[in-house]
């Protein structure tokens, strides 16, 4: 996919890509924590979730960060050549990834650079774009740099329409984030952005019922003071981090907030939902 200019020409060229950042790998046993890059999503409040606050709010904005929102999911998606828009292909096991006709485009990339670049520089917000406008989960991920080292990232798990939900995420991501300073003009030239769809959400018959590098997955637990908890991953961190299906739920219960020793019995209490997911960067 060639690049594309987003922002007025006085301005350099913006760069793009996926997300990706490398931790250090999890022990069987569960016992890790995490650093400052670490995600999660939980309990119940309306706001973006914070770094290692876990707390759901039924359709409230979620803070994942080391969500690979990328291309890197080659069973997902593909290059339509007609339209210029990845399109879903079937899963390998002969289940589609969608029952309806998704389509992401590397347009709703260049719309988030240009609601990006006009509000940093106080111009009205851009026309509203041409691709679809039906409601979707979503998530905007930021990386800024040779490294892409993990700049913003929060998403919703309730449908949004698109134009409006990628303005707002667009901005969330890269302003609110309580991991990060907001972004500013002088990174607009080193950024890289995805933009992640949700789709195919359904409970799992137990925690191991999904598979490393097709499912994104959500945990759901009850924690050692009673109270319950959620965390989340998209398709490619566990893939990435080179972690087993034991090793990324261990991760999403550290994440969740889970302090007790985790035991093999603990981890048949989790609900977990899986999920698969549409992806374009530019």
């Amino acid at each position: 996919m060639g690049k594309r200019r987003c922002v007025p020409p006085l301005e350099p060229k913006l760069a793009a890509g996926c997300c990706g950042v490398k931790k250090p790998k999890l022990s069987a046993g569960g016992t890790h924590g995490h650093g400052s890059q670490s995600t999660a999503v939980p309990g119940s409040s309306a706001g973006p979730l914070q770094n290692h606050q876990h707390v759901d709010g039924g359709g409230g904005r979620e803070n994942v960060s080391d969500l690979t929102l990328g291309p890197g999911n080659p069973p997902i998606t593909r290059m339509n050549p007609a339209s210029g828009a990845l399109s879903p292909l079937p899963r390998p096991n002969g289940t589609a990834s969608t029952t309806k006709n998704l389509v992401v485009t590397a347009e709703m990339c260049c719309y988030c650079f240009d609601v990006l670049y006009c509000h940093l520089y106080g111009f009205p917000q851009p026309r509203l774009p041409r691709f679809t406008n039906d409601p979707y989960p979503l998530f905007v991920t930021w990386k800024t740099g040779r490294d892409k080292r993990l700049r913003g990232c929060i998403g919703t798990f309730s449908a949004m329409n698109l134009h409006s939900g990628l303005r707002e995420y667009t901005l969330t991501s890269a302003l609110k984030d309580s991991r990060f300073p907001p972004l500013t003009r002088e990174e607009l030239p080193k950024l890289f952005c995805s933009v992640s769809l949700l789709t195919n959400f359904e409970d799992a018959g137990d925690y191991l019922d999904w598979e490393v590098g097709v499912h994104g997955i959500r945990i759901e637990f009850v924690n050692e003071k009673g109270v319950k908890r959620t965390a989340t991953y998209l398709p490619e961190v566990a893939k990435e981090q080179d972690w087993d299906q034991i090793q990324t739920i261990d991760s999403l219960l550290r994440k969740g907030g889970f302090k007790a020793p985790i035991t093999s019995e603990f981890r048949k209490t989790i609900k977990l939902t899986r999920n698969n997911h549409l992806a374009v960067e530019e």
